[in-house]
């Protein structure tokens, strides 16, 4: 009796392991920085969200948005550099199943299939910030690429990424591989080598495909270099092509029927340049001009809040159903940024 006395208790004790908010690490989940919560994999139901962070401090109101959508099941969080940070900081801000971060810094790692189902039975999955250009490098045509788009386009559970993973979230992106650009250097060369401009080649988020995204917006003064990064994507790829973005300590949350809301302390805004409207000088090595009567870009500005203010809808970029922000009209004149 004794001895089923001290099975049991042994037992229950191990159980409890499990459910700790220490992180612990497995050696058989390779890549894996740690997980916090259950290592029994749960299934839950989960809504689809896509949400665009602007780096710097984290929104904790978007992370709970989050994990609303996310049943409480497994979160994963994926990297190419630094730590597992995020594992207790999301733990604590919701109840979950599990925290996981992996970092997945070589191709090899991005093909591993172990990983790869980890990724794959994620109910949230959370794309950190760091360097794009090594997203591109080592997931990019890989098992871990497929997997974050059978999230976004199947499974349909809540996916959001800040700075670098913010930048990948779009159908058109700025991959960073070469060096940081600022926009200086941009409206006065807009076909600059740094310049690095892909589509649609990477990860597919529903109702992004024909958006690019830009990041730490105000904070580093970004305006400029998206707007070039328009007027290069509706150039060369003749597409209607619209921007999102966010500045630091903001987020811009959308649901699974394209509808987005922000949240934060800070602004995000909405592009929606005219494709019948092009730039008038963009050329190799000329400062750019997109004037159009000083109405080149109307851009939607929402100043986010704790509980997530305004709305805009991304189906069709319908301006008539924007609301709780201001509109705006931007132009470029020979390399100047003017609102």
């Amino acid at each position: 009796m004794k001895l089923v006395v001290a099975l049991l208790l042994f037992g229950l004790t191990a159980h409890a392991s499990l459910k700790s908010d220490t992180t612990k690490v497995y050696p058989n989940r390779p890549s894996s920085l740690g997980i916090i919560g259950d290592t029994a994999d749960v299934h839950t139901d989960t809504k689809l969200g896509v949400v665009i962070i602007g780096g710097g401090k984290d929104v904790d109101a978007a992370f709970k948005w989050m994990i609303s959508r996310s049943g409480g099941g497994d979160v994963v969080i994926i990297r190419a550099s630094g730590t597992g940070a995020y594992n207790p900081y999301i733990y604590e801000l919701g109840k979950v199943n599990s925290v996981e971060t992996l970092k997945i810094d070589s191709r090899e790692l991005a093909e591993n299939d172990t990983v790869v189902n980890i990724i794959r039975n994620a109910e949230m999955l959370f794309i950190a910030g760091g360097d794009q250009s090594n997203y591109m490098k080592y997931w990019k045509g890989t098992k871990t690429m497929d997997a974050i788009n059978y999230l976004l386009n199947k499974k349909h559970v809540p996916v959001g990424g800040t700075s670098a993973g913010c930048a990948i979230l779009g159908g058109f992106y700025y991959s960073g591989e070469i060096a940081s650009l600022t926009a200086d250097t941009a409206l006065a060369n807009p076909y600059h080598n740094l310049v690095k401009l892909y589509n649609n080649d990477f990860l597919h988020a529903p109702y992004l495909q024909n958006v690019i995204t830009d990041q730490h917006y105000v904070t580093r003064s970004r305006q400029g270099r998206h707007v070039v990064f328009l007027a290069r994507i509706a150039r060369d790829w003749h597409t209607n092509i619209k921007g999102i973005a966010a500045d630091e300590r903001t987020a811009v949350c959308m649901d699974e029927n394209g509808q987005a809301l922000v949240f934060g302390s800070s602004r995000a805004y909405f592009l929606l340049p005219d494709a019948k409207k092009p730039a008038e000088t963009l050329a190799p090595g000329k400062p750019l001009t997109w004037k159009q009567n000083q109405q080149a870009i109307k851009v939607y500005e929402i100043q986010g809040t704790d509980q997530g203010a305004g709305h805009f809808d991304l189906t069709k970029f319908d301006e008539s159903k924007a609301s709780g922000g201001n509109w705006q009209w931007w132009w470029v004149q020979d390399g100047v940024l003017h609102k």
